[in-house]
């Protein structure tokens, strides 16, 4: 081994940024060998030796920041495992504590919230807040009620119906005025009214007993009979005979006959009596024909005619204007005179021809009779054919009044759609009627 030569004193200092090394020996084997190694292979030994401190230096500083790491994770660990022991304590006491005052403030017994609570809201408690609160609606309802009729009691500017109260005084009594006046006129016409239908009454029930009269006694039917005995004197004057009214002369055994006529009486003794029964009501045949007999009993006549109203009234199985048993006819009376006028004029020919002491020509006068009759029974159709066509022609100017009432709602469509208006009339009936 060589003698170890002695070396300067190492001297390393930094200036700046730069790390200055003067006479330092480096004995460690690992890095004289790396360095020899690398030296042989040709590279610069400086260069190795800077790399292998660098490398070292940050070997180094590594190794120190993960001893720093270490140490500050041990000391880490150890303060926190002190804080987690004096948190845990704190965080006991803390629970405990707010445990108590949360029991104190929400006990469900004895909790002052609770208390508060049963105070501020409960229906017992006078200091609840329902309770205030109705006291306090009812205290401004009272005053505002108050002040209200205060304000609309008074007669001054300050209550804003003044004009609208004395106005509406004024009208009322206005209208009270006129309903009493009304009420007034109303009695009056009343009172008036009702003398008027006791007057009407009395004379209802004077008509009422005269048509009970009627009903009851010989009146029955007496405005027929009046009717029919004006139609018979108006016939026999022209005949000069002499119709007399016998309804209410009782004859040989009662007072059957209405009208009785004395044939050629105006000029001397009557050759021949003719009585007329006028009934307003239809009878049977036996009873007509039982009616009829009695009344030329009673009233000693020869020929018995029995007038109704209208065909309709003719007695059942009997036709009008016919000879029954020589003696006996019916007939219908209406306003036309034609009908009675024939029979009257039949009867008269079949007493004559009964009473005349000449012979008469039988054959001739029935053959005239026959004539007059169909002559009559045409009169009749005429007369029915003639209602029909009034029908017809009253329906005909029913006919023409609606077709009028069309033509005038068309011209009054016609002054709307002039006028401009908007509003469009109903819609026509149908133009075509069946007529």
């Amino acid at each position: 081994m060589e003698a170890a030569t002695p070396l300067r004193h190492p001297h390393v200092r930094v200036v700046g940024d730069l790390l200055a090394i003067d006479g330092l020996v480096v004995e460690d084997g690992c890095t004289v060998r790396l360095v020899r190694e690398r030296e042989q292979n040709g590279e610069d030994p400086a260069k190795t030796v800077l790399d292998a401190v660098s490398i070292g230096a940050r070997v180094l500083d590594r190794e120190q920041a993960a001893a720093n790491a270490e140490f500050v994770k041990t000391e880490f660990e150890r303060a926190a495992g002190e804080l987690n022991v004096q948190f845990t304590d704190r965080a006991r006491q803390v629970a405990e504590y707010f445990n108590e005052r949360v029991e104190q403030v929400f006990g469900p017994e004895n909790g002052h919230l609770q208390k508060e609570l049963e105070k501020l809201f409960s229906d017992g408690s006078s200091a609840s807040v329902q309770n205030r609160v109705r006291e306090i609606v009812q205290d401004t309802l009272a005053r505002s009620r108050e002040d209200l009729m205060k304000q609309f009691s008074a007669s001054d500017g300050s209550n804003p119906l003044a004009d609208f109260k004395a106005g509406t005084i004024r009208v009322l009594k206005a209208a009270e005025e006129r309903q009493h006046e009304s009420q007034q006129a109303m009695l009056r016409q009343m009172a008036e009214l009702e003398k008027q239908l006791q007057a009407l009454r009395l004379e209802k029930e004077k008509l009422e007993e005269v048509g009970a009269e009627r009903e009851r006694g010989t009146a029955k039917g007496r405005s027929f009979e009046e009717q029919v005995m004006e139609a018979v004197d108006d016939i026999a004057v022209a005949q000069g005979d002499v119709a007399e009214a016998v309804g209410d002369q009782p004859g040989a055994t009662g007072k059957t006959g209405d009208v009785v006529v004395a044939i050629d009486a105006c000029s001397g003794p009557p050759r021949g009596r003719i009585v007329f029964e006028a009934k307003d009501r239809r009878l049977s045949k036996p009873a007509a024909l039982a009616e009829l007999d009695k009344a030329m009993a009673d009233r000693d006549a020869d020929f018995a005619v029995l007038v109704v109203p209208t065909e309709e009234e003719v007695p059942s199985k009997l036709q009008g204007l016919r000879e029954y048993n020589g003696d006996k006819l019916v007939l219908a009376h209406d306003d036309a005179s034609l009908a009675l006028e024939v029979g009257y004029r039949l009867a008269r020919a079949r007493v004559l021809m009964k009473r005349s002491d000449s012979e008469v020509d039988a054959a001739a006068v029935r053959d005239l009779v026959e004539r007059a009759l169909a002559a009559m029974e045409d009169v009749r159709r005429v007369k029915s054919r003639l209602s029909g066509a009034k029908t017809n022609i009253d329906q005909a100017y029913e006919v023409v009044d609606q077709m009028a009432a069309r033509v005038r709602s068309h011209l009054e469509e016609v002054d709307l759609l002039v006028r401009g208006e908007e509003d469009a009339p109903a819609e026509p009936a149908e133009d075509q009627m069946e007529l």
